[in-house]
């Protein structure tokens, strides 16, 4: 097996389309040598821990509501042809994702890490939910298979919070400072939301590898 570390933010549209990619490339070559580990990155660390409201942030950050208006046009129309659907009109904040970032981290000691990126991504980017309220996360979590109670008392908690923390400054360290980021095998960097065409060329020079 080939470790794939993906340094990636539910919130961070790219990171989304990315993954319906590398999914798309993933599902064309179920031989596939690649052992998958999402990593923490924050796309936005001083996000306030209640969040903000979506609009307001992104017209401040911006300039205008057009502009906001015609980059979520072109936003949907590169994610389409990823595979992946987003319904802006049901967003309506933007979370602070630690705690997103920690259920992850539970989630893979569970094995569970891939199907709980998705549900994050699914239930932001589709349904609109609020990733960063710990009841949202607690029903995400029980619905990809984690014990609830358990999800609960320890989003109450400051458990591991640190350690996403630290991983989060660790990535930064080694030069990433924009998701997503892939990392194949410690050795070689894949930068941005790369096509499936890439993600089968890729597979198939591994392949070519092992048979050396």
């Amino acid at each position: 097996m080939v470790r794939l570390d993906i340094f990636s933010d539910p919130v961070c549209p790219w990171c989304y389309i990315g993954k319906g990619n590398l999914d798309r490339a993933l599902e064309a070559h179920p031989g596939h040598p690649f052992s998958i580990e999402w990593q923490p990155f924050q796309l936005n660390p001083d996000m306030p821990s209640e969040g903000v409201d979506r609009a307001q942030w992104l017209e401040a950050r911006f300039g205008t509501r057009q502009r906001v208006i015609d980059m979520h046009v072109q936003i949907e129309k590169i994610a389409a042809e990823a595979g992946v659907t987003m319904d802006f009109a049901k967003m309506t904040r933007i979370p602070n994702t630690v705690d997103a970032h920690r259920l992850i981290h539970w989630a893979g000691l569970e094995e569970k890490q891939s199907p709980m990126v998705s549900a994050l991504f699914r239930a932001y980017w589709r349904e609109g939910r609020d990733i960063g309220n710990a009841g949202v996360l607690a029903d995400i979590a029980f619905e990809t298979g984690l014990d609830r109670a358990m999800v609960e008392r320890l989003l109450a908690s400051d458990a591991d919070r640190q350690v996403i923390l630290d991983r989060d400054s660790h990535a930064r360290s080694r030069g990433i400072n924009a998701v997503p980021t892939y990392i194949i095998a410690d050795r070689y960097v894949v930068s941005g939301a790369q096509p499936p065409a890439l993600w089968g060329q890729v597979i198939d020079e591994l392949a070519a590898k092992a048979k050396e």
